[in-house]
């Protein structure tokens, strides 16, 4: 009989850091990710920095037979107020017998320093498995393992515009100047994943309208099916 896998719950945002992250912790690190914690705008329902519909998360969640538990923040939300409703999830979560977060990130320092900081003062402990990892090699590896994934943000300060709604793939990742990072660690775009290895079929959506914020951010709308 084999030994019974750790549970831990992700921090998910539903593109592609996120679903490698999920893949190499269930699949190689021996756990168990029975929950996932997404962040959105309570205003509109959309996922943050993102911009992807709530429905859409909902129904990645469903695919990976994990339950999901939605943190609302407001508006152009404070680190203050994030906190806050973040240290009331984790600490329902610690209630359960869960004390570890699994999260996507890969080389920012001061990313995971304050994640860190954070889970600390709840008496959680930080999952990082795609740290440190050569972003062009964890990239190609995505691919390779069946991975889809449409780019929804682009911030067109740092990446080219015409990223927008184009599919991930190694054709669009070669022809990427050299200071957009191929995962977008930095912001430079944001995905969405809708299959791949972890899902028993794709997610169905249409493309919708884009729109620009702040003079910076172009979104594409992706609408549920």
């Amino acid at each position: 009989m084999g030994s019974v896998k750790k549970r831990v719950v992700q921090s998910w945002s539903g593109g592609k850091d996120s679903a490698m992250a999920h893949y190499i912790a269930s699949s190689k690190m021996h756990l168990y990710v029975e929950c996932l914690l997404t962040t959105y705008n309570e205003s509109n329902n959309r996922v943050s920095m993102h911009g992807v519909r709530l429905e859409l998360i909902e129904r990645q969640a469903e695919m990976l037979g994990a339950r999901l538990m939605k943190i609302p923040l407001p508006p152009n939300c404070s680190n203050e107020k994030y906190e806050e409703r973040m240290m009331r999830a984790l600490m329902s979560l610690k209630e359960e017998g869960v004390g570890e977060v699994v999260f996507g990130d890969i080389f920012l320092e001061d990313v995971r320093r304050y994640r860190e900081e954070n889970l600390a003062r709840a008496g959680f402990k930080g999952v990082f498995p795609l740290w440190g990892r050569d972003t062009w090699e964890l990239a190609r590896e995505f691919l390779k393992l069946g991975f889809k994934a449409l780019i929804c943000c682009v911030d067109t300060q740092q990446a080219p515009a015409e990223l927008i709604g184009r599919e991930y793939s190694l054709e669009l990742l070669e022809k990427l100047p050299d200071s957009v990072d191929p995962c977008g660690e930095r912001g430079e775009f944001h995905t969405f994943v809708y299959d791949g290895p972890l899902f028993p079929e794709p997610i169905q959506f249409i493309r919708g309208e884009f729109v620009l914020r702040d003079k910076r951010f172009l979104f594409m709308d992706l609408v549920p099916c």
